[in-house]
């Protein structure tokens, strides 16, 4: 489990085929290597990867996970190369500070920036959605954006949009973000149990 505040910007260093739709990433980040154990959850742009490796490398932790076809063909991460700018969180431990909602780092889709206006300070970012998740998604809701927890402010048939506050921008990689830019898309966790639990009457 995860909250959707990103602790860390890490990069992509390294990808490498492992044969049968798997790559392994090596990821450098901020995290001191000694925090880091094999088999341990990060969220890697909203994505739950496992650790396989770890290390250092010109001053900079590093950490490797494996990414497998169906992450590849769900993801964003299919995309990924060196150089790659990535929002990553650690998994949350019992007492930490639940200061987001509830993200599971498993991304129900892509969600693709139709527009971006910068305001003072801040950005306004409307989204396309795939339309079998248009309707997990409500004003004042919670989604997850490239592991971001986000509140919505506006629905319309499958666009949403967000309002991105300076901290925000500055800490993640969506101060980056353009038109036509690919984000790791998950709906709130309640509001997909509560579309099951009313299908399944």
């Amino acid at each position: 489990m995860f909250t959707g505040i990103v602790s860390d910007i890490g990069e992509v260093t390294a990808v490498r085929a492992r044969g049968e739709g798997l790559r392994r990433l090596k990821i450098a980040c901020g995290y001191p290597r000694a925090s880091i154990v094999e088999g341990a959850s990060i969220a890697c742009s909203g994505v739950c990867l496992t650790v396989v490796g770890t290390g250092e490398e010109t001053g900079r932790t590093w950490f490797a996970a494996d990414a497998a076809a169906e992450t590849l063909r769900m993801t964003t991460v299919r995309g990924w190369r060196h150089g790659t700018r990535i929002n990553i969180e650690r998994a949350l431990r019992m007492g930490d500070e639940l200061g987001g909602h509830i993200v599971q780092g498993h991304t129900d889709g892509i969600a693709v920036l139709a527009a971006r206006e910068d305001l003072t300070d801040m950005a306004q970012l409307t989204l396309r959605v795939p339309a079998p998740l248009a309707r997990f998604i409500a004003p004042k809701g919670s989604v997850a954006l490239d592991g971001i927890s986000l509140t919505v402010n506006t629905v319309s048939a499958e666009t949403f949009s967000a309002l991105i506050i300076p901290h925000t921008l500055k800490v993640t990689t969506l101060g980056a973000v353009q038109a036509g830019d690919q984000l790791n898309l998950e709906v709130d966790l309640m509001a997909r149990y509560a579309e099951r639990l009313l299908g399944s009457r």
